[in-house]
């Protein structure tokens, strides 16, 4: 089974998988600073089950702030847990803060 949810260690591994996806580029920001762990743990559950729901639509991409911060810059992300949905490397929506899969699935109909 292909992997669903890609985690890059860098900018350039980032910016690989935008150009290679093929598909819009759900990328969600974490942190791992003390407040931002356990919203940004409850992120994954939520980006792994909206991975697997669009497969081969939509690639999800989770993003280390720190590790990738000229991504995070490019994409004006400010606070951790965040998320951009990328078209084409620009950015057509953005989301703040936790949110549960019904809530990440409105935020995609709106835009896919």
């Amino acid at each position: 089974m292909a992997k669903q949810v890609h985690s890059p260690r860098e900018d350039a591994e980032f910016d690989f998988i935008l150009g290679m996806s093929g598909v819009p580029v759900l990328a969600y920001f974490t942190g791992t600073w003390p407040k931002a762990i356990e919203p940004c743990r409850a992120m994954d559950l939520v980006m792994s089950a909206v991975a697997t729901e669009c497969r081969g639509r939509l690639t999800v991409v989770r993003t280390d702030i720190t590790r990738c911060p000229s991504a995070t810059e490019r994409y004006g992300i400010t606070g951790a847990p965040s998320y951009v949905l990328v078209k084409e490397r620009e950015a057509v929506a953005h989301g703040t803060g936790p949110a549960t899969v019904i809530e990440v699935r409105e935020f995609l109909d709106g835009h896919l």
